[in-house]
């Protein structure tokens, strides 16, 4: 019941947005299991993205520490993803790769063991640390984002006369998505414009914030955080299922 409850309190757009990047995720996950190994740490790091997003409509999110792991996750997603372009480019320079899908897994799998470790042994978490956390998540975001649109470019400049250059085309469009939508998150909250950080900041500074006198720039802000993150989720869904038909 408390599941649905939560379901029902999500507004359209956030609702949306869990639901295209649960498919993406879906979508990505089977690619891994069914190509390249060099192709796994690119999949398993857009699968974990949903489970960042899935905070939504998890109904023990009101436990702090869990939500303090929904962004850890996040940030572990974007640097499991760089890992696999910068694999993937040294593998179109060399034609080599090393290890296996097996070994991937349970790195991950480690990782994320250590960081709900990490949160149990510490204190939890106030609301502010947990603005904190999700700051640093987006800013990873926004840096490595650029990066691997850099990593894409030299990728496609490798492959540009194979098929699958237009796949890395759109892994380009993806994170031009991507980056617009974490960097106008993070625009928000270094501004304190975030909306569901806002009564908090109030409350700690007990005075009133500037949103008023610039209300209509943070509306406009909001309303491309929600699209930008819907599309995102929709496109990397469309990517992931254009390189398979490509790859078979």
């Amino acid at each position: 019941m408390k599941f649905l409850e939560m379901v029902a309190q999500l507004n359209t757009f956030d609702l949306i947005q869990i639901i295209s990047w649960g498919l993406a995720g879906a979508i990505s996950f089977y690619f891994s299991i069914g190509n390249a190994r060099v192709w796994t740490s690119i999949s398993i790091g857009f699968f974990l993205i949903f489970v960042s997003q899935a905070y939504g409509i998890n109904p023990w999110s009101h436990y702090h520490k869990l939500t303090a792991f929904h962004y850890i996750v996040g940030t572990m997603a974007i640097m499991t993803i760089t890992h696999g372009f910068l694999e993937y480019y040294v593998f179109c320079r060399t034609f080599e790769i090393s290890g296996n899908k097996l070994i991937v897994y349970l790195i991950t799998i480690g990782f994320l063991a250590a960081s709900a470790v990490f949160l149990l042994i510490n204190p939890t978490p106030s609301p502010n640390t947990i603005r904190n956390i999700k700051m640093v998540e987006n800013a990873i975001w926004v840096f490595l984002s650029i990066i691997n649109i850099e990593l894409i470019r030299k990728i496609y400049s490798s492959i540009r006369d194979s098929d699958i250059s237009k796949g890395f085309i759109a892994f380009g469009i993806v994170f031009i998505c991507i980056f617009v939508w974490r960097g106008t998150d993070l625009y928000l909250q270094v501004f304190q414009w975030d909306q569901d950080w806002q009564d908090i900041i109030a409350l700690m500074t007990e005075e009133n914030s500037d949103l008023e006198d610039y209300k209509g720039r943070v509306q406009f802000s909001r309303e491309v955080v929600r699209y930008a993150g819907v599309v995102s989720g929709l496109s990397v869904g469309g990517v992931f299922t254009y390189l398979y038909t490509l790859l078979k």
